[in-house]
C-alpha cells in the first residue's frame, strides 16, 4: 500500500508532522528569494541556526552519514541537547528526547514557500497545547524575519 504522505511536498510533510505532534507551533511564509538561496541559508546549521532562531546559542555538527546528522545544541535557556538530524534539500527535522524541529521549503513562483516547526516532546504537553502554539507562534514569526533578512 502507498503511503499518501510520500506524494506531498516538503512543506505539506511538515504540516503533517506539526498537526500529529501536541503543541507543535508552525510558521509559514513565501520568501522572495530562490530555493537555493533560501535552502543555502537555512540547511546551513552550524552558521545559521544560531543567527535564525534565538534560543540557540550554537550548534555543532558531530557526526554525518549522508543525509544524517547528529547534532550538540546549546542553547542561552539552558538547553543542551544531542539531536539526530536528517538534512535534505528542502527538508530539515531534528529530533531529542525533549525538542523537534524541522524547516522545510518549496519553490513557489518566483519566490520560496518556507515552514519552520516546533515542539517539545516533555510530559504535560498535550494539555498545555494551545499555550505552547501560542507562544511558539512569535518564535516562527521572528525566525522567518530572520530569514528573509539573511536571503535579501
Amino acid at each position: 500500500m502507498n503511503w499518501p504522505v510520500a506524494d506531498l511536498d516538503p512543506v505539506r510533510r511538515l504540516r503533517v508532522l506539526a498537526a500529529g505532534l501536541p503543541g507543535a507551533f508552525l510558521a509559514e511564509s513565501v520568501l522572495d528569494a530562490p530555493f537555493d538561496r533560501v535552502w543555502a541559508v537555512a540547511a546551513d546549521l552550524e552558521h545559521e541556526l544560531p543567527l535564525l532562531l534565538r534560543n540557540v546559542r550554537s550548534l555543532r555538527i558531530v557526526q554525518a552519514d549522508g543525509e544524517n546528522l547528529v547534532a550538540d545544541i546549546a542553547g542561552h535557556f539552558f538547553l543542551r541537547d544531542t539531536f539526530d538530524v536528517v538534512l535534505r534539500p528542502g527538508w530539515c527535522v531534528m529530533q531529542s528526547a525533549r525538542v523537534v524541529g524541522g524547516m522545510a521549503a518549496v519553490t513557489e513562483g518566483t519566490g520560496t514557500r518556507f515552514a519552520f516547526l516546533g515542539a517539545l516532546r516533555v510530559p504535560g504537553t498535550r494539555p498545555a497545547a494551545p499555550v505552547l502554539r501560542k507562544v511558539g507562534q512569535p518564535v516562527g514569526r521572528g525566525l522567518l524575519g530572520r530569514l528573509r533578512d539573511r536571503v535579501a
